[in-house]
């Protein structure tokens, strides 16, 4: 989920200006940024990992339903590793994932594909009133029951935007090449938005609208959950969303955690 950094004017944060740390140089331990998630909203976070360390963001499970199908996944993990001051690379894997299918389609178990993303922060990493980055990924086949066995890719571009000491806006456009199932593939256009809002210096919550345009569809959803932030490097969530045209998928329900070491 999106965390806003304290407000320093934001050209002074520019990553071009300073690369002080590096995967073999970490940034030292007290000098660590306030810890910010790609999870549990849709939208991406602009803020890298900083230099050297490792963030962990997990599902526990997420279950979603669409008509009287059933997708499960447990332990769907984003494995990300600070690179530099302005980069990390990220590998996602869903460990376990169970579908019931009602209609044709056999239900399938197994583990998914693998997904490798790199996010470069153009600015706002370490302060200023908004941050922005680049996000390149590719999909990796692995050939199992849940893989449609088609390599895919796209461009995310994470804005964030401090809006009050509570409140933060994030925005997000995406551009995927993904399989249309049949073995052609076709572009689609997400595009997000939530607002993210401190409750206590503990708890926080978040809404957010979620819209997918395809070559012959548009998929638009609602979403909204809680965080916990037990630690300054540990956080809790859940949340649930609701499709709101047929489209989308009709309901979900997930809960999930980041640690950072």
């Amino acid at each position: 989920m999106m965390r806003i950094p304290a407000l320093v004017p934001a050209l002074a944060s520019l990553p071009l200006a300073a690369a002080a740390h590096s995967l073999f140089d970490p940034v030292p331990a007290d000098a660590m940024r306030e810890l910010s998630a790609d999870r549990p909203d849709a939208t991406e976070s602009p803020i890298t990992v900083d230099a050297g360390h490792l963030q962990i963001e997990a599902s526990l499970f997420d279950w979603r339903r669409d008509g009287r199908d059933d997708r499960f996944t447990a332990m769907s993990t984003n494995f990300k590793l600070g690179l530099t001051d302005c980069t990390d690379i990220q590998l996602l894997w869903d460990s376990f994932a169970w579908e019931n299918n009602a209609g044709p389609v056999a239900d399938a178990e197994g583990f998914g594909d693998l997904t490798l993303r790199l996010k470069w922060n153009l600015w706002g990493n370490d302060g200023g009133d908004t941050a922005l980055a680049l996000f390149p990924f590719v999909k990796i086949p692995t050939g199992t029951a849940l893989s449609n066995d088609e390599w895919e890719g796209g461009l995310i571009v994470p804005f964030s935007m401090d809006l009050g000491e509570s409140l933060g806006l994030g925005l997000m456009a995406e551009l995927d090449y993904v399989d249309d199932g049949s073995g052609h593939h076709d572009f689609e256009f997400v595009h997000t938005a939530v607002l993210g809002f401190d409750l206590t210096g503990t708890w926080g919550c978040f809404a957010e609208y979620i819209g997918v345009l395809g070559e012959d569809h548009y998929e638009a959803s609602v979403a909204g959950g809680l965080t916990c932030t037990l630690t300054r490097d540990l956080m809790l969530d859940a949340g649930a969303q609701i499709g709101l045209n047929d489209e989308a998928e009709d309901f979900g329900l997930f809960s999930g955690f980041t640690v950072r070491f």
